[in-house]
Order: structure tokens, then C-alpha cells, then sequence
């Protein structure tokens, strides 16, 4: 059996929770711009305005400390906005992926006992009608819903919020996500606010090289999926410049738009962003062209790791860096850096061909009852083909078996309503 243990970054305070970093930015760095939206920009001071009349308005309708709050929405800015105003009011959001079924709808709002549940369009509300007949609160933000709800709130007093935010305890629940199991129903994963907490607080000063000063990331990953929801928490306490995709058919246009300097994605984005970029170079015969630079970018990255590359690759790294390389990064916005890829192994190969290019992918592994990361690679202490050595504050071990087992306060709490597997789980 090995055993690997990293010490604690951070300590979570038990009066910790996930939307001081809301009140801190606006604050501390009131005119810093939290969120780069199509037709506006929105401050730390903005947004901390509009979670405080969100949640007023959520306090008016009647969600009290620990209900449960249905999110079923594309990636975009509503979607960050509730989930911080559900953590305002003391309550615990419950994502649904927007393609979930009526079937899958109707199991996530019973078991959870959702007292209410948000959504984005006319399509996503008849879908959670058809799921749960009987909820009476749907509020569908493309109908304007969220402003209405915030209208409702207008009598409530803005202290309100401040008293359900100083009730919010580190070890209270903030999010049911609820697993797609290989069998049987989805198992809602109980996530607290020290559980994510820990996560990013770990995470984030680990890596200096996407979360820092005037860095800006596109999300375009569900954030009803625990990684993007991750970067998500990073981003907003970091003050990292945030703009969404909805759409991923539009993602090279927002890529352009948005210039952003790192991109969280998973494996096989990165493949397709290779594939296409080939298959291009080929079908306008500079294919000899691409395949060299290909080869070229992969001996310079394993050179990385054997010494550095000698002066013969160097200069055909040079050449190709203007022939291909700066048009695939262009590609990015021009200006990414580094992606964190997770979700599934990235292969060695892809991996060597990115930071070949210019463009460090880190890979880490989690799972969502681990809130979700548990290992990442480093810059400056990378190993392209591993997912890194464990978080700070996080012990891994591996058993004789090849079980992977994990330790520390990312560790989540139990399968809601359910002990059984809750007691398989927590061996």
C-alpha cells in the first residue's frame, strides 16, 4: 500500500462560506471587473448588489435556510448569479444538467425535495412542469423571472441577507449534485461549503500561473458539472475576469472575443481542437508542413523533461512557432497560456503536443464526492501522461487492490437519502 500526503495551504474557518469571497471583493476591490458579460461588464461591488437582490427576493418567496433550490441552465452569468444568491440565504442549490429528461428531472426535484427550481428557457420549464407538477415556484430567467423575483424582494430589508449569511456555517450543506451511475438511480452527492472551500483555497495558490492579477478564463463546461462549478468559486475569489459560452457553437468566436488567458475543458476538446487544426493544414496541402511542426512540438516538450531542448530543435521549434504554432494559438484568442483538463485522461502524446506549442495543460483527477479535485499537476513540477501529485491537505492512498482512496476536508459528507450507499462509499 502507498500513501501520499500534502499539507493544508489553507485552513477553513467553521464560519467559513462560499459567498465571503463575494463581500471581500466588493469591499477590498470595489471597481475590479468580476464578470465580462456580451453587453456589459460587471464590478465585484455590481456583483455582490445583484446577489443581495437576488436573495432578497429568494427570502421573499420563502426559501429559508437549508432548502433546496433546483438550477437547470446553460453555462452563462444567471447561472453564477443564483447559485451565489441560493449560498446568500442559507439554501443549497440542486444543478440539473440542461438535457436532462423529464424522467431525470422529475427524480433530481423529488429526491432533493426542491422547493423551488430555476431555469432558462420555455423548453427547460415545460420540462421541470412535466417532471414536478406540484412546484409551484419555476422561475425561467429568459421570461425575466430573476428580475421579477428581485422585485418581490424589494420590501424585504437588505439585512435580511446579512443575517442568513452570518447563519451559514462551514459544514452546512451548499450543493446536492446528483451522479450519473453506471446503475440505478443518480446518487445526490452532498457537497458542504467547507468541502469546496477547501478545494479551491488548496488550489488556488498552487496555481499562480491561471489564477492571478488581470488573468481572464471563458467557462464553457456545464457548471451543473462539479469541475466547472470549481473554477467557478476559483474564479470569483481569485477576481479572475470571467466571460461564458453557452452555446459551444459559437466557442471559436468567443474565444476570439473574449482573449482569454486560460481555459478549463476536457479531453476531448483539446482532441478536437487537434484534429480540426490537421485535418485543416492537410486539406490545404501543408500537411508535410503540420506533421513536422507536430513532431517538432513533441520532442520539444519531452526534451523539457530531459534536460531542455538542444539548439537544433530549438530553431526548428522557432520556425514552426511562426508557421504554426502562433495560428494554433491565435485559435485560443491569443493569448491562453495553460488549460486545466480534466474529466478523462488527456494521453501523453496530446499532452507533449500542447505545451510543445506553447500551451500548458495541466491534468488533475477527482471525482464529485471529492468536491471534485484530489490530485493536479503543477507548473514547474509537471509530468505530461500523469494527473499530478494530491492537494494540499489531502492524503491519497493506493491499496493493494488498486482501490484509490482519499482523505482531508474535500471529502463530501454523505449520498443524500441515501445510507447505504453513503456507508459503501466511506470505506
Amino acid at each position: 500500500m502507498r500513501e501520499m500526503a500534502v499539507p493544508p495551504v489553507v485552513t477553513i474557518g467553521d464560519g467559513d462560506s462560499l459567498t465571503d469571497p463575494v463581500w471581500t471583493n466588493a469591499e477590498r476591490h470595489p471597481d475590479a471587473v468580476q464578470f465580462l458579460l456580451d453587453d456589459r461588464q460587471v464590478t465585484c461591488a455590481q456583483f455582490r448588489a445583484e446577489v443581495v437582490a437576488l436573495a432578497r427576493g429568494l427570502i421573499a418567496a420563502g426559501v429559508g435556510p437549508g432548502d433546496r433550490v433546483g438550477l437547470m441552465s446553460r453555462t452563462r452569468y444567471e447561472w453564477t448569479l443564483t447559485d451565489y444568491a441560493i449560498w446568500a440565504v442559507g439554501a443549497v442549490t440542486v444543478p440539473i444538467y440542461e438535457t436532462s429528461s423529464p424522467e431525470q428531472v422529475r427524480w433530481i426535484l423529488a429526491d432533493s425535495g426542491a422547493v423551488a427550481c430555476v431555469t432558462e428557457s420555455a423548453a427547460h420549464t415545460a420540462t421541470v412542469r412535466e417532471a414536478a407538477p406540484l412546484l409551484t415556484e419555476v422561475w425561467q430567467i429568459d421570461a425575466g423571472a430573476l428580475t421579477e423575483v428581485a422585485a418581490r424582494g424589494s420590501a424585504v430589508e437588505p439585512g435580511a441577507v446579512d443575517e442568513r449569511r452570518a447563519g451559514v456555517r462551514a459544514d452546512d450543506t451548499a450543493t446536492i449534485i446528483y451522479t450519473s451511475g453506471t446503475t440505478g438511480r443518480p446518487k445526490g452527492c452532498v457537497l458542504s461549503h467547507r468541502n469546496m472551500l477547501a478545494d479551491i483555497g488548496n488550489a488556488v495558490p498552487e496555481l499562480s500561473i491561471l489564477f492571478h492579477e488581470g488573468s481572464t478564463t471563458l467557462l464553457f463546461l456545464p457548471l451543473a458539472h462539479a469541475f466547472a462549478r470549481l473554477l467557478q468559486i476559483g474564479a470569483v475569489a481569485a477576481r479572475v475576469q470571467t466571460a461564458f459560452a453557452p452555446d459551444v457553437k459559437n466557442l471559436v468566436a468567443d474565444l476570439a472575443r473574449v482573449r482569454p488567458t486560460f481555459v478549463l475543458a476536457v479531453p476531448r476538446v483539446f482532441e478536437k481542437v487537434y484534429n480540426s487544426a490537421r485535418q485543416k493544414a492537410h486539406s490545404d496541402g501543408k500537411g508535410k508542413i503540420f506533421d513536422a511542426a507536430e513532431a517538432t512540438a513533441i520532442a520539444y516538450s519531452r526534451a523539457m523533461e530531459t534536460g531542455g531542448p538542444g539548439l537544433g530543435l530549438r530553431l526548428k521549434h522557432a520556425l514552426f512557432d511562426r508557421l504554426v504554432f502562433g495560428k494554433l494559438r491565435a485559435a485560443l484568442g491569443g493569448r491562453c497560456t495553460a488549460a486545466i483538463s480534466g474529466g478523462a485522461p488527456l494521453g501523453e502524446r496530446l499532452g507533449h503536443f500542447y505545451r510543445g506549442i506553447g500551451l500548458l495543460v495541466l491534468e488533475g483527477y477527482g471525482l464529485t464526492e471529492t468536491s471534485p479535485a484530489i490530485t493536479f499537476n503543477r507548473e514547474g513540477a509537471q509530468k505530461v501522461g500523469t494527473v499530478g501529485r494530491p492537494l494540499p491537505g489531502v492524503t491519497v492512498r493506493i491499496a493493494d487492490d488498486g482501490e484509490i482512496l482519499a482523505r482531508g476536508d474535500i471529502i463530501f459528507r454523505e449520498y443524500f437519502n441515501n445510507p447505504v450507499a453513503t456507508a459503501e462509499a466511506m470505506t
